[in-house]
């Protein structure tokens, strides 16, 4: 009900579109999707199939959500393979997303984005991340796959959060 198509939009197969929700120009919206009532979903947005995007969010211009995360492994030659990424993306309710972010989806299980984040512009989300409720991820921030950050953080603009194993930062950490 009350949904705005722009020009150029595609919804492909099996999307859910909540009511008033707004899609702008040249957006394409994947097969299986869901986009929660009342979300705003800026020009030239990518979202992958299986995504799901909670109520009231924000998605702002050039966002992909559920791309390939970057996997590789080496094959017997040492050649680089991908290894495919079967997971989805989870975005909860009231998040922000900024211009030229990009969120991929998970390896095995979900990317999730939980209720209340609020992302700026340029941050690279890895596969199998995790952010808790009512973080802030500041401009130019990189989270390499399987990070998780608690709830309340703040990630200053222009860090990077990765390592030989998954990094995991608790509750409230600046």
């Amino acid at each position: 009900r009350d949904v705005f198509i722009g020009p150029h939009v595609v919804i492909e197969a099996n999307a859910v579109i909540g009511d008033d929700v707004i899609l702008q120009a040249n957006t394409c919206i994947g097969a299986g999707s869901i986009i929660g009532a009342q979300t705003n979903v800026a020009p030239n947005v990518t979202v992958y199939p299986q995504v799901t995007i909670g109520q009231r969010c924000t998605i702002h211009s050039s966002v992909v959500l559920g791309g390939a995360g970057f996997g590789y492994t080496p094959d017997e030659q040492g050649h680089m393979e991908t290894i495919t990424q079967i997971g989805g993306v989870q975005i909860g309710n009231d998040v922000s997303i900024g211009a030229g972010t990009t969120i991929d989806c998970g390896a095995i299980d979900d990317t999730i984005i939980e209720d209340g984040v609020k992302i700026d512009n340029l941050v690279q989300i890895g596969h199998n991340c995790k952010v808790g409720a009512h973080s802030l991820i500041c401009g130019c921030v990189g989270l390499a796959g399987s990070t998780e950050i608690g709830r309340h953080c703040v990630l200053a603009g222009g860090c990077g959060v990765g390592g030989k194993n998954p990094v995991k930062i608790c509750d409230q950490v600046i």
